[in-house]
């Protein structure tokens, strides 16, 4: 569950406000783009989990800490990792960083929940589990995870 997958994103002037600084909320949507990026790298889509397996991941926490500010047509690279699986969650953490001056701009993480179409909690599909994780042995199996 170390490795990284990098999306790179270029500002655009309707995420800034009138400071020119990026707004807080765009970063969750980033945050969103990496995490579908990661999947797909991974042979997957979030379409697909929902249209074939009736699993869909329901955001139940979000955090987001600010470190820097981006501005308007700066050019990021979005960093998405799985840290952590459980039977029934997964949480994505996430870097984005700005090349250009080395600068860390923010970091953050969701908790999702895997749900049916009706909302209720399910188990991820043992095809999304083995994807996401490289290394099946980091992950936890049902009932080990640590509380």
């Amino acid at each position: 569950m170390d490795d990284w997958h990098e999306h790179d994103i270029r500002v655009r002037y309707a995420e800034t406000d009138r400071m020119g600084i990026v707004h807080h909320a765009n970063y969750l949507i980033w945050f969103e783009a990496g995490r579908s990026e990661l999947c797909r790298s991974k042979g997957f889509s979030y379409k697909q989990m929902e249209d074939d397996e009736d699993a869909l991941m329901v955001v139940a926490e979000s955090y987001c800490r600010y470190k820097s500010p981006a501005h308007y047509d700066d050019l990021l690279t979005i960093r998405t990792k799985v840290s952590e699986i459980r039977s029934r969650s997964i949480r994505f953490f996430y870097e984005v960083y700005r090349p250009s001056d080395k600068t860390l701009i923010a970091e953050g993480e969701t908790l999702h929940l895997v749900t049916d179409k009706d909302r209720k909690v399910r188990k991820l599909p043992d095809i999304y589990r083995h994807r996401l994780v490289d290394n099946l042995e980091k992950s936890f199996p049902p009932n080990k995870a640590p509380s």
